[in-house]
């Protein structure tokens, strides 16, 4: 009978051996990074978000990580997580930037309301219980939701479209243009064949923007004597003016 000592060995584990590491147990193994980050993070934002929205945030930043990374040589995973997830709540920070103190605190009694209705009725909330919650009419809690909403910014090549109002040049055409300088043109030509207290007086109105009182001390006569020379002046110009405004 053979001895222990004939007995071959089993061959020795390498020093180098670790474990496979699967995306689960990176994950694993890495919460408590995540809920560190997160509470350095919310130190300096802690009327911005909560906490535990930024652990949730991290938390899917971990495992897409953990999905991603690929092992070369002693690079460790959690240097990697590190800078994934505390960019991930950093983004989430600069886009509730974009939603003022006010829009937020209104995020939150709605948030609040709807899960006081969801753990009453044991159910999904509808916006008139949540609206009936919060005292509102569903006008009103329209206008709160709208009010929670934070900007929203695109790219200008993304959204540009020939045929969208918002880019509709409202500038005139070159024959709107033209058509404008030849009736100023001609404006210009009738004020100056009116005689020159009465081209004086629409100078005064129009372009000095003086009132009759004042036109009237201007030429020592009184306001209603300013308003009968104005309407003459006026009259003589539609009557030279007429065809522009057939055309």
């Amino acid at each position: 009978m053979a001895s222990l000592a004939d007995r071959p060995l089993a061959a020795p584990i390498p020093a180098t051996y670790r474990p496979v590491e699967t995306p689960e147990r990176l994950v694993a193994t890495h919460v408590g990074l995540v809920r560190r980050i997160a509470w350095q993070v919310h130190g300096r934002a802690r009327n911005v978000i909560e906490v535990d929205d930024l652990v949730q945030v991290g938390m899917v930043a971990l495992i897409e990580a953990s999905r991603a990374f690929v092992q070369r040589g002693e690079a460790a995973f959690a240097t990697y997580a590190t800078v994934r997830v505390r960019g991930a709540m950093l983004d989430e920070l600069r886009r509730l930037a974009t939603v003022n103190r006010g829009a937020l605190q209104t995020r939150k009694r709605l948030a609040a309301a709807r899960a006081t209705v969801e753990a009453e009725t044991k159910g999904p909330a509808t916006d008139e219980a949540v609206a009936a919650t919060l005292g509102l009419t569903l006008a009103g809690y329209a206008d709160a939701v709208d009010a929670a909403q934070g900007l929203r910014y695109e790219s200008l090549d993304e959204i540009y479209s020939d045929h969208a109002v918002w880019f509709t040049d409202d500038s005139p055409d070159a024959f709107d243009a033209l058509a404008a300088s030849r009736m100023k043109a001609a404006l210009s030509a009738a004020v100056a064949h009116l005689p020159e207290r009465e081209a004086l007086v629409l100078q005064l109105y129009f372009v000095e923007e003086l009132n009759l009182d004042e036109i009237g001390l201007a030429l020592g006569v009184g306001a209603a004597r300013v308003c009968q020379i104005k309407k003459a002046a006026l009259d003589k110009l539609r009557t030279v003016m007429g065809h522009w405004q057939a055309e």
